[in-house]
């Protein structure tokens, strides 16, 4: 399973949490939302086929947040926030995913 499919459903399993994803991807950053199984930039155009991978294999994790949904970007709710990808692995593994 790909590390951004492991996110989805990490939120599917806890749905009431978002996590906002920051990454480079070929050298340019971009900023991802996820919630409740589905992801999208916020910065460029999101595929519409939900099996193309949001997060290539190549990109750099940069920082992840978790923020209690729903997401309101004027007053987010922070839960964590710069989290890396060694230490979301730790939380994905605790869900089952």
């Amino acid at each position: 399973m790909t590390f951004s499919k492991r996110l989805e459903q990490y939120t599917l399993k806890k749905p009431q949490e978002v996590l906002i994803v920051e990454v480079e991807i070929a050298g340019e950053r971009d900023l991802l939302i996820i919630f409740k199984g589905f992801s999208s930039s916020l910065m460029r155009p999101t595929a519409f086929d939900p099996d193309v991978p949001i997060i290539p294999t190549e990109a750099k994790i940069i920082s992840i947040d978790r923020l209690s949904s729903p997401y309101n970007p004027d007053s987010p709710r922070y839960l964590q926030q710069g989290l890396t990808r060694e230490s979301i692995e730790l939380l994905l593994t605790a869900v089952g995913v």
